[in-house]
């Protein structure tokens, strides 16, 4: 798909479809009046007469309008224009994307930008409509033999315009670029989340993560093997792979858009490829589901994509600890004692806590680069599913900056967040009998302790946990990887 910036009237466009905002009651918007008098009032009267009324999200399709140059005229609802704000155009657009894919049109050009929307500038406006058409767009039929129905044939769209006036112009170029980078991140992460775990193993996240560096002298990626992590005393990590037959690795991705000098911010990204739950084995229903485990492996590597495509004056660091966690004779047992990176010994309790396990020392490992700020994710929690539902990420945070930003982000990408406490109280249900911390603390708060577990392996450093296991992925009919919280990183990053 090609975006760009379009200048004139609506009239006058030569796209194969052209897409005009109504609001629902009030005048016509000034792109959508100018085509009605080329028009002479058709659009005032289907308004009039109720065959569009202009709720948010509301679509109807003309082809053919007298006076205007286009042959079809997708007419979309942004509401009551008194409460049309961010993500009621978000609503919006998707929904006019959504019925475009739906047609022949090749060439596209959208005025829906060009309406004054709370909490949004020609910037904002930009970026959501090609983060929209991204995600309407997207379709994973890799390991298809053929498309089965139109839903899953690919888009025939080639080119999408957003109008725009010469004062806002530079801004909506920059939104374009933006929405390019952050969309085409978010699709590298549902497709490495869709992918079966018979595919999508540590090796494979290896070959995405160079093929992502690949020919960009900024962004760099070293692979620690079993070897590697033995010698680094990564033994909590180990002890969730032992019991596979396929190697773990340890990816380390080093974009470098700033001075040497610059602490860098460092993004650890659970990489469980497929969790059976090991010896703690987990029931049957919906285990297919644990594919995607390695979703915050998934948001790392594609993190680093949008930020080297978008040439952010920072230094950060991706690291991705990836492995399976599957039984067999030489897996971990409940009640084993192992030695983490950082020495402090671990009683397992449950291996199907495992996320932890690798985490923990890769945020030890994370430390060596004196970061200023460290940020893991990763779908840890079904508690947090229970908690925040399928529409919030958990967050949890040992430094108020930090989380607030984080935060802000969430809000401004609309990929939002909600804080959760974490103090010392909750650490009083990882104690153990036999070795420093438990990897559980029970049933109560549990999303919480499992927050309090990595917490001990981060020191001083501005350190926050986001729990991704409601957001990562839908289930049932629309099952399959979100992209999140791809949005939501970036955009912290590019505030900083």
């Amino acid at each position: 798909m090609r975006f760009q910036v379009k200048a004139g009237a609506a009239s006058r466009q030569r796209a194969d479809c052209i897409i005009l905002p109504v609001y629902a009651g009030g005048p016509l918007p000034a792109a959508t009046r100018e085509a009605d008098r080329a028009a002479h009032g058709l659009l005032r009267a289907l308004l009039r007469h109720g065959d569009v009324r202009g709720e948010a999200g509301e679509t109807l399709l003309l082809p053919k309008v007298p006076g205007l140059a286009c042959p079809r005229v997708l007419l979309v609802g942004l509401g009551a224009r008194e409460k049309c704000d961010r993500k009621v155009f978000r609503k919006a657009m998707r929904a006019a994307l959504g019925a475009v894919t739906r047609t022949a049109a090749a060439d596209v050009v959208s005025y829906l930008g060009t309406e004054a929307v709370r909490g949004t500038d020609a910037y904002r406006r930009a970026r959501i409509a090609v983060e929209a058409w991204h995600d309407v767009a997207y379709r994973f039929t890799t390991l298809k033999t053929r498309a089965s129905n139109s839903q899953n044939k690919a888009p025939r769209q080639r080119a999408l315009g957003l109008a725009a006036d010469a004062a806002d112009a530079a801004a909506t170029r920059r939104g374009l670029a933006h929405g390019q980078a952050i969309g085409a991140a978010m699709t590298l992460a549902r497709d490495l989340g869709n992918l079966p775990a018979n595919i999508c193993t540590p090796s494979y996240l290896v070959r995405q993560a160079r093929e992502v560096a690949r020919g960009n002298a900024r962004l760099g990626v070293t692979v620690l093997d079993e070897a590697r992590m033995r010698r680094l005393k990564m033994g909590s990590l180990l002890s969730v792979t032992a019991g596979s037959d396929e190697p773990a690795r340890f990816i380390v991705m080093n974009y470098r858009g700033a001075a040497r000098s610059k602490a860098p911010v460092v993004l650890v990204g659970k990489g469980i490829t497929f969790d059976t739950g090991g010896i703690s084995l987990k029931p049957g229903p919906q285990m297919d589901e644990m594919k995607y485990d390695m979703s915050g492996a998934g948001t790392v590597i594609a993190v680093l994509q949008a930020v080297a495509a978008l040439r952010l004056p920072l230094n950060v660091v991706g690291l991705v600890p990836t492995c399976e966690n599957m039984p067999g004779g030489s897996a971990t047992r409940p009640g084993d004692i192992v030695r983490s990176m950082s020495g402090q010994t671990i009683e397992i309790l449950n291996t199907d806590a495992e996320g932890r396990l690798i985490l923990c020392d890769a945020l030890s490992y994370g430390l060596r680069y004196r970061p200023a700020a460290m940020i893991d994710i990763a779908t840890l929690t079904g508690a947090c599913v229970v908690a925040l539902g399928k529409h919030r990420s958990g967050l949890m945070a040992n430094a108020d900056p930090l989380a607030e930003a984080l935060l802000a982000a969430g809000e401004a990408a609309d990929d939002p967040a909600w804080r959760l406490p974490l103090g010392e109280e909750y650490m009083e249900q990882l104690k153990s009998p036999f070795a420093d911390v438990a990897n559980i603390g029970g049933r109560e708060a549990g999303t919480i302790t499992a927050a309090a577990f990595l917490s001990r392996f981060v020191g001083t450093t501005p350190w926050a946990h986001l729990d991704i296991a409601g957001t990562a992925w839908n289930a049932g009919a629309s099952k399959g990887s979100t992209g999140r919280p791809v949005g939501l990183l970036v955009e912290y990053l590019l505030n900083r």
